[in-house]
């Protein structure tokens, strides 16, 4: 359960880091093509290594597929330029939850990027973590592997999903 709680967060956290509509004044450059191991280490949970392998359409699709739900969910997203990179500050809620997050990202997108993350929520089931903090250390490793399509996320254990079938997900949303 600690696991799925952790997941709907980050999930909800990503979203957070979205652009709200087409109209924003700033937004995150797009990460460059190939593969990306991502090392997440989150409080009071173990270090998960993933990759993804994305291309310049992905990326942009991930922003446009996922920026509608985004603007659902979330009655708040702003990403600011900072002299070393970007900060956003979000307040999104599903399912009875409301995580307010804000988040510095640094890096050049081409050879690696760190997102530090801290979070807080509220509502959701006694006893779950109410504060969290998390850093995605992100570093392109290559061309993707043959048997991998832009979108492929690989998570630890080796299960693959596609971040393109996120958009089926939204269904499972709670209307408010």
């Amino acid at each position: 359960m600690r696991r799925l709680l952790l997941v709907a967060s980050t999930a909800v956290g990503v979203l957070a880091l979205l652009p709200a509509s087409g109209a924003v004044a700033v937004e995150l450059p797009l990460r460059k093509a190939g593969l990306w191991e991502m090392k997440v280490v989150s409080t009071g949970s173990p270090e998960m290594t993933m990759q993804q392998c994305t291309d310049e359409t992905t990326d942009k699709d991930m922003s446009t597929a996922m920026s509608p739900l985004a603007k659902q969910i979330c009655s708040k997203q702003d990403i600011q330029k900072t002299a070393t990179g970007y900060v956003t500050d979000s307040v999104c809620g599903v399912a009875g939850i409301t995580v307010k997050s804000r988040a510095e990202i640094n890096g050049d997108f081409n050879s690696a990027y760190t997102v530090k993350s801290t979070s807080q929520s509220e509502g959701g089931m006694a006893g779950a973590p109410r504060d969290n903090s998390s850093t995605i250390e992100a570093k392109w490793v290559g061309a993707c592997k043959a048997d991998q399509k832009p979108g492929d996320i690989i998570m630890p254990g080796g299960m693959k999903m596609n971040i393109k079938d996120m958009e089926k997900l939204k269904a499972l949303i709670p209307k408010k």
